[in-house]
C-alpha cells in the first residue's frame, strides 16, 4: 500500500516554495507516495500549490495580532475550527507522516497529527524560530533547520542542519551574456537586480524613486522588480525613459534575472537568502522591520557576521541604498569576496535531505 504524507504550512510565499520542493523530492524518491497539502484559506498557497500539481485543503486559521485587541477572539474561534477540521482531514486521509513548514497554517495540523500518534517533522527556515515551530518543537520527532545555533530554540537531539529547499529551476545553467541581453542591456556593464517581493517592498521601491537622478548619472544597469502594488507609481516616476532601468512588477524567470545580476538588492527572507547562497550572489540586504520578532534582521546578521552580505537598515535605505549599490558594483575586490563567502554558506541538497528524513519517519 502506498505511503501518505501531509505537508502543512503557509500564509506567505516563503513557505510555499520549500514545501513544494520537499514534495517534489519525495515524489522523485518514491512516485507512489500520496501527498496532500494543507494551507490557510484565502492565502497564496491555495493557488500556487494546485498550479504545481498537488491537491490542497484550506483551514480557516489566521495569525494572532500581536497586541491586545478584540479581533484576537475571532482568531481563537478560527483556531478552534481549524483544529476540528485538521482532525477530520487526518482521520480521512490517514497520513503516515506529517511535515510542518512553518507559518500559522501548520500549527493545527501538526498538533492534531502528533495527538493521533503520527510522526511529524518541522522545517524551520529562519535563523530565528517562528512561534508555531517553537510551540510544536517538543512534540515532533525531527526539526530540519537552515542555520547553525538553533539549539537556542529547539531540543538539540532533534535538530538536523539541512538548509532551505529552493526553486529547482534556478539551478539550471544560465548564460550571463544571454541573460543580460534578454533585458536589453550591455553585458560589458554592471547590472544590479532590485527585488521588491511579489507584492513589493515599500522602502526599497521608494529608495529607487528617490535616486533616479543618481542612477541616470551612472553607467550601472538596473533590473527593478517593483511588485504589483508599486508598478504604477514606479512607471509614473520613470516618465522619461531611463536607458539603464528595466522595470517590471513581476519576473517570471528568476534564474535569468539572477544570472544577469552582479549585485542583488533584497529583503532578508529566508528563502531568498538560501537562493542567493546557492547562486553565490553579492547581495545588499534590507531587512523588513514589519515581520515577527524582527527575524529578517537576524537572518541578515547571520550573513553579515561572515562577510557574506552587506546590510542597509530599512530606516537608512532611502538615503543610502542606491549609493551603496553603485559603490559595490564598482568594487571588484569586495564583489569577489562577498560572492566567495556567501557560496560557503550554501546547502545545496536540502529538499533531498528533508525527504530522506520523512521517509525514515514513515519506516
Amino acid at each position: 500500500m502506498s505511503k501518505k504524507v501531509i505537508i502543512s504550512g503557509g500564509g506567505t510565499g516563503g513557505h510555499i516554495f520549500p514545501a513544494v520542493s520537499i514534495a517534489n523530492a519525495l515524489k522523485q524518491k518514491d512516485s507512489g507516495i500520496d501527498i496532500l497539502f494543507v494551507g490557510a484559506e484565502g492565502r497564496m498557497e491555495m493557488e500556487r500549490v494546485p498550479a504545481e500539481g498537488y491537491p490542497i485543503i484550506g483551514l480557516p486559521v489566521s495569525g494572532f495580532i500581536r497586541k491586545l485587541t478584540l479581533k484576537n477572539i475571532t482568531v481563537l474561534l478560527r483556531l478552534y475550527k481549524s483544529l476540528r477540521k485538521a482532525r477530520k482531514i487526518i482521520s480521512e486521509f490517514k497520513p503516515d507522516a506529517v511535515v510542518g513548514v512553518g507559518g500559522y497554517a501548520s500549527g493545527p495540523l501538526v498538533k492534531q497529527a502528533v495527538k493521533n500518534g503520527i510522526p511529524a517533522l518541522l522545517q524551520e527556515q529562519n535563523s530565528y524560530a517562528g512561534v508555531t515551530n517553537k510551540l510544536l518543537a517538543r512534540q515532533v520527532k525531527k526539526i530540519c533547520v537552515a542555520y547553525e545555533g538553533m539549539e537556542t530554540y529547539f531540543p538539540k537531539e532533534k535538530i538536523i542542519l539541512t538548509g532551505n529547499p529552493v526553486r529547482q529551476n534556478l539551478l539550471q545553467n544560465y548564460n550571463r551574456l544571454k541573460a543580460v541581453k534578454s533585458f536589453g542591456f550591455d553585458p560589458e556593464k554592471k547590472t544590479v537586480l532590485i527585488l521588491g517581493g511579489s507584492l513589493g517592498a515599500r522602502t526599497i521601491n521608494r529608495s529607487v524613486m528617490k535616486s533616479l537622478e543618481l542612477i541616470s548619472e551612472n553607467e550601472v544597469q538596473f533590473i527593478w522588480q517593483t511588485g504589483k502594488i508599486y508598478i504604477n507609481e514606479a512607471q509614473k516616476a520613470l516618465k522619461e525613459t531611463h536607458k539603464n532601468i528595466y522595470v517590471t512588477d513581476f519576473i517570471k524567470d528568476m534564474g535569468m534575472a539572477y544570472a544577469a545580476a552582479d549585485v542583488v538588492i533584497s529583503r532578508a527572507g529566508a528563502g531568498t537568502i538560501s537562493e542567493l547562497c546557492l547562486l553565490g550572489k553579492a547581495v545588499i540586504l534590507v531587512p523588513s522591520p514589519n515581520v515577527a520578532e524582527d527575524h529578517q534582521t537576524k537572518n541578515a546578521m547571520a550573513l553579515v557576521g561572515k562577510d557574506a552580505a552587506v546590510m542597509v537598515k530599512d530606516i537608512n535605505a532611502e538615503d543610502q541604498l542606491i549609493a551603496r549599490a553603485l559603490e559595490l558594483s564598482r568594487d571588484e575586490v569586495k564583489l569577489k569576496k562577498l560572492q566567495m563567502q556567501i557560496l560557503k554558506l550554501a546547502l545545496p541538497d536540502s529538499a533531498n535531505l528533508i525527504a530522506d528524513e520523512v521517509i525514515k519517519l514513515m519506516k
